[in-house]
C-alpha cells in the first residue's frame, strides 16, 4: 500500500510538473515609439512572444544608433534600428550580427518624410532639389536620416557639402526645431512628421520612398554573444517577431505589393493606435513597408555600408556578407 502511495504521488507531481508552464525566457528589446517597430507591437499584443516561450520587456530610445550601442553594452538581447553607420562599424568590428530586416521604403508606403520649416518653404524651399544650402535637423551624424539625404543629393544633384547638418540628439529635438524654423528641413519619421504637417507648423516636399524606391532602412541585431550562445532565443524571438510582419503586411498591402488596407487593417491599426499614442488617421497615413518574413536585403546593406564609407562615416572594411548572421536571416 505504501508503494502504491508513493507511485501515486510520483504521478501526481508529474501531472503537475506538466500542468504547469514553462517559465519565460526573459527578453530586453530596444526599440522607438515609431511606426518601424510596428511588428514587435503587434506581436506583443498578440501574444506571439508568450507563445514562443519569451518575455519581452520593451527598452525604447528617442534615437537609432545607442540602440545598437545598447545591444553590445548587453543592456538589451534584441534591438530594431536604423541602418546607421555606428550600426555597421559595430557588426565590422565582430560585436554585433544582424539576425532579420525591419522596415524599408517604398512607393505608395510613407515613412521617411522630406520636411520643410515654414519660414524656409516661404523663401523658396518648395522640393527636394532645393535642399542645397539649407540647414537640415538630424538626430546625429551617420544615421539612415543622412543617408536618405545623400539619396536626394544624387538624384537632384545639389552639393551634400552645401547642406549645413544639424544633430540634435532626439526626434522630439527635431520636431521642436521644425516648428520653430530653427531648421530649415529635415528627413523624419512620419510618426514625428504628420501630427506636425496636420498643425501647419511645416510643409511636404515628399517621401524618401517615392523619391528613391524600394530600400531597406531598418535592420534586427543581436550583439554576437547572444547569437553565438542563446540560439534558441534567436528563433523564438525571430518567429515572434515574423509573425507580427506577416500580419502587418496582410493588413496593408495588396498582392502587387503597394500600400492598400486589407480586412485585417483596422485590428492592426487599433493595435498601432495604442503603442504610438496617435489618432488612427495619422497612424494609417504613416505606415513603412514591411517583408511579410522580416527578410535582410542584403544589396540595400550594401549600399548603405558603401555610402557610409564614401563619406568617411564608416572606416571599417565592412560587408554585408560579413554582418548578416545566416543561420538566422532570411535575405531577399
Amino acid at each position: 500500500m505504501r508503494c502504491l502511495r508513493q507511485v501515486a504521488a510520483a504521478l501526481t507531481l508529474t501531472a503537475l510538473c506538466a500542468a504547469t508552464p514553462a517559465r519565460a525566457d526573459a527578453i530586453k528589446i530596444g526599440v522607438s515609439k515609431l511606426a518601424s517597430c510596428a511588428p514587435i507591437a503587434i506581436a506583443v499584443a498578440r501574444g506571439y512572444f508568450t507563445a514562443e516561450g519569451i518575455e519581452p520587456n520593451l527598452v525604447f530610445f528617442d534615437a537609432q544608433q545607442p540602440i545598437a550601442v545598447a545591444a553590445v553594452s548587453g543592456d538589451i538581447d534584441f534591438g530594431i534600428a536604423a541602418e546607421t553607420a555606428a550600426l555597421y562599424g559595430l557588426a565590422g568590428s565582430g560585436k554585433l550580427k544582424v539576425i532579420g530586416g525591419g522596415a524599408s521604403e517604398a512607393p505608395t508606403f510613407h515613412y521617411l518624410s522630406i520636411l520643410a520649416s515654414k519660414s524656409a518653404w516661404e523663401a523658396g524651399l518648395k522640393t527636394p532639389h532645393d535642399i542645397g544650402g539649407h540647414s537640415v535637423a538630424l538626430t546625429q551624424m551617420g544615421t539612415g536620416l543622412e543617408y536618405s539625404l545623400g539619396q536626394l543629393a544624387e538624384k537632384y544633384k545639389f552639393d551634400l557639402k552645401s547642406v549645413k547638418l544639424l544633430p540634435l540628439q532626439s526626434n522630439a529635438n527635431i520636431a521642436s526645431a521644425l516648428a520653430g524654423g530653427r531648421a530649415d528641413a529635415s528627413i523624419f519619421s512620419s510618426t514625428g512628421a504628420l501630427p506636425l504637417l496636420e498643425r501647419g507648423d511645416v510643409k511636404l516636399l515628399g517621401w524618401v520612398g517615392e523619391e528613391t524606391g524600394i530600400d531597406q532602412a531598418y535592420l534586427i541585431f543581436a550583439a554576437t554573444d547572444v547569437a553565438d550562445h542563446r540560439p534558441d532565443a534567436v528563433k523564438h524571438f525571430l518567429a515572434a517577431y515574423r509573425r507580427g510582419a506577416h500580419d502587418y503586411y496582410e493588413a496593408f498591402t495588396d498582392k502587387d505589393g503597394k500600400r492598400k488596407d486589407g480586412p485585417t487593417a483596422p485590428a492592426i491599426l487599433d493595435i498601432l493606435v495604442k503603442y504610438l499614442g496617435q489618432p488612427i488617421n495619422l497612424v494609417r497615413l504613416g505606415t513603412p513597408f514591411f517583408y511579410p518574413d522580416g527578410r535582410v536585403d542584403a544589396k540595400a546593406v550594401q549600399r548603405q555600408i558603401d555610402w557610409y564609407r564614401s563619406q568617411g562615416l564608416l572606416k571599417e572594411n565592412v560587408s554585408a556578407a560579413q554582418i548578416i548572421d545566416k543561420r538566422y536571416a532570411i535575405e531577399r
